[in-house]
């Protein structure tokens, strides 16, 4: 249609007018909030090692431009510890204007062993309680309890999801099958089987793409998948000159810093309806040990954008 009508040779008329930047390349246009098909969040993991108290972290996180927020669920029982209540966390997150994008939680419910998964599962609805109070919709479910997947067993596993599904659909909250690069769940094939296995409508998987890349998979793969049920991604990088194999969390980046090929992953997400938020999550001890937490907030922002546009 464009060809036939000459507004591909108008379009093409103008990206040859675009300015150069010092380097001599097209400059790189920024991508306003209005203009992104998704939000820009923080997972509060990037700035951890400046043990700050959470409502601290939202404060700083609204300051630097972020539109959502992940917190971790041992910073919230920390704030009620000493006093707070999570409804009044929530409405401090409300008056920033943020979203409660997603939480960050731990514990067996995928456990083989009998009463570590119940008491998994016990743990898990009250973290979803905690989040229904804060406001939010959605936790993180990481598998921990097995060292491995065991793959004549992936029914097994689905139905334990099912589980904490059900657990989460009468509070309101929904957890979130999550992919770790290094741990029992590193296969997004696994992932995806056992998350189709729950048969249950809020089913859905929390990716990354350093846990895509230290698992092993393949960033085409999600061309096969639904984007569009998938509340939040993890935004960060990798370095290409450590082995996958032995790549640790702490060796993140910043987005566009590292070997990720964004400007082929990000256009697979896009095209399969992704529509949620775009969460930075690093653990890099050097940025904390070099930077104070304003000045690593602002990169992790600006930099973020800078590979969405």
């Amino acid at each position: 249609m464009l060809r036939s009508s000459g507004l591909a040779l108008a379009a093409s008329g103008m990206i040859g007018t675009m300015p150069l930047s010092a380097t001599g390349k097209r400059a790189v246009p920024t991508l306003d909030k209005d203009a992104r098909p998704f939000r820009v969040s923080l997972n509060t993991s990037t700035i951890r090692g400046y043990q700050l108290p959470v409502e601290q972290q939202i404060d700083l996180c609204a300051e630097a431009g972020f539109e959502g927020i992940e917190l971790w669920v041992s910073d919230v029982e920390a704030y009620v510890k000493q006093g707070g209540t999570a409804e009044g966390l929530g409405r401090r997150i409300k008056q920033h204007g943020l979203v409660l994008e997603n939480m960050i939680a731990f514990s067996t419910w995928m456990a083989d062993d009998a009463t570590q998964r119940a008491e998994g599962v016990q743990k898990m609805r009250q973290d979803m309680e905690l989040t229904a109070k804060l406001g939010g919709a959605y936790i993180a479910a990481p598998v921990q309890g097995i060292s491995t997947i065991e793959r004549q067993k992936l029914p097994e596993y689905s139905d334990r999801y099912r589980v904490i599904l059900e657990e989460g659909a009468e509070v309101g909250v929904t957890p979130i099958l999550e992919l770790w690069g290094s741990g029992a769940l590193s296969q997004l094939s696994d992932t995806a089987a056992i998350a189709i296995g729950a048969a249950h409508p809020n089913a859905s998987m929390l990716l990354d793409f350093y846990h895509i890349y230290r698992g092993g998979n393949a960033f085409d793969s999600l061309k096969l998948l639904n984007a569009g049920v998938l509340p939040v991604f993890h935004i960060n990088d990798y370095p290409s000159s450590i082995p996958r194999e032995k790549l640790q969390d702490s060796d993140r980046v910043f987005p566009g810093d590292g070997a990720c090929p964004f400007d082929r992953v990000l256009p697979i997400l896009h095209q399969t309806g992704f529509q949620g938020a775009f969460s930075i999550e690093l653990f890099n001890k050097s940025y904390w040990d070099t930077m104070d937490v304003r000045t690593l907030l602002k990169k992790s922002y600006e930099k973020t954008v800078a590979v969405l546009a």
